[in-house]
């Protein structure tokens, strides 16, 4: 006699949900942070893009929210591993407003001779602030003095010397052409511009500003390259994943995350293209942002730090020199600080006093809101750069409707404080 039991019902709780569901549930909450990060960003844009009556997407203004916002993602990336280390750096902007001063001093009061070429001047700055990053990155490594004490005296110490660099509250200008070029100059067009629409003309025979659509070809091929190089490193990294037996984010979600960026970073391209190409910082921020992920994701050292955030004693203990590797961190942003300040000061044309002051609580807000833990161990060089172009667009979308800085600081102060408040819930809920 043979008896045949009924179905069990559906309960609903994980063992009757489809296998397929549950790797999608799971990529998507594994990705939560990602996703969050990109659709905020769209929404905040598209937020002041209607508040601000359409002046946030004009191509004028984009690239004046690259190159005011650039030197804050520039030191974002060397902050990123400097919190993923477990550790924190509150000099950066007066380090920054100090190398500016610097820089400003060789190239326009002192007679250095070949020495005040903008490029020299450049790489000696650079040089200067991997020295300062290796000097607090020493007490900090080898002394085990908490990193906050250090880089708070070299906030102090490095904010007194900028100004009495530029002789208490003066200013040093105007600053070469050639160096103001890094922050406000654009790429040439190598391949030729391409006319949609001739321009108008009025009755002087001059060109109206502002009238006709020409397009900068070479931010576009750039621009198509670009998309379609992240398009095709995405697809290998997703399948490089399930060859080696790694849980890989449904192909429909990969699919839909890479065309929604596509398409936003194809429309910012165009607009670029249609005003006078893509600025020079923004180039310096792309190759930056590149190698930065290539070492984070690819390169062993990438991996250390991590590893060394993560549990110290325990990195340690498996053979990876962490003194090294933190002082190898605190010289990297040394050296993107002094970027940041030659940034800043070829922005102003002029080394000021007040150079930076303030950038190193938008930086570290930037690596917070990207996604990176204050424990360690925990961020991304994407989230960052997001993080960062979140903060600009805040301050420019504000800016543009009027909002008084009092309260400009007030909604960034919120926008921080509910970034980590998320962060800390993913993890005690997971």
């Amino acid at each position: 006699m043979s008896t045949e039991s009924a179905p069990a019902p559906k309960s609903g709780v994980a063992e009757d949900v489809q296998p397929g569901s549950r790797v999608a549930v799971s990529a998507l909450i594994t990705n939560l942070r990602e996703y969050g990060l990109i659709l905020a960003l769209i929404a905040i844009m598209v937020f002041f893009q209607f508040t601000t009556s359409g002046t946030l997407f004009k191509p004028v203004n984009l690239s004046n929210l690259v190159q005011q916002n650039s030197f804050i993602i520039v030191m974002a990336l060397g902050m990123l591993l400097v919190i993923v280390s477990g550790h924190i750096d509150l000099s950066v902007g007066s380090v920054a407003g100090f190398i500016g001063a610097l820089a400003a001093m060789m190239m326009v009061i002192w007679p250095l001779g070949p020495f005040s070429n903008p490029l020299v001047v450049s790489i000696i700055c650079l040089i200067i602030g991997g020295g300062i990053g290796a000097a607090q990155g020493y007490w900090i490594a080898y002394h085990r003095i908490p990193s906050f004490i250090v880089t708070l005296a070299g906030m102090l110490i490095f904010r007194g010397i900028c100004q009495a660099l530029l002789g208490g509250g003066s200013s040093v200008g105007p600053l070469p052409v050639g160096f103001k070029a890094l922050s406000s100059g654009f790429i040439p067009d190598l391949i030729g511009p391409l006319v949609l629409i001739p321009p108008t003309v009025n009755a002087a025979g001059k060109t109206i500003v502002g009238s006709g659509l020409t397009l900068h070809m070479t931010t576009l091929v750039i621009g198509l390259i670009a998309v379609l190089a992240y398009a095709y490193f995405g697809l290998r990294a997703r399948r490089t994943r399930e060859q080696h037996g790694y849980e890989a984010e449904p192909f429909p979600l990969f699919v839909v995350k890479t065309l929604v960026t596509s398409a936003l970073a194809l429309f910012l391209v165009y607009q670029f293209a249609s005003y006078r190409g893509l600025p020079i910082v923004l180039m310096v921020m792309g190759v930056l942002i590149a190698l930065f992920v290539f070492v984070t994701k690819r390169m062993t050292i990438g991996r250390r730090i991590y590893a060394m955030g993560g549990n110290a004693k325990a990195a340690q203990l498996s053979g990876i020199k962490t003194e090294r590797l933190t002082l190898m961190v605190f010289v990297n942003m040394g050296v993107l600080s002094a970027l940041g300040g030659l940034i800043i000061a070829a922005r102003l044309g002029q080394a000021v006093p007040a150079a930076g002051l303030g950038s190193e609580l938008d930086v570290i807000a930037a690596v917070f809101i990207g996604g990176a833990s204050a424990m360690g161990g925990v961020g991304q060089v994407i989230g960052a750069v997001v993080g960062g172009f979140i903060m600009g667009v805040m301050n420019n979308g504000m800016s543009i409707m009027g909002v008084n800085v009092d309260w400009q600081q007030v909604v960034k102060g919120l926008v921080l404080l509910g970034a980590v408040v998320f962060d800390v819930y993913n993890k005690n809920k997971g």
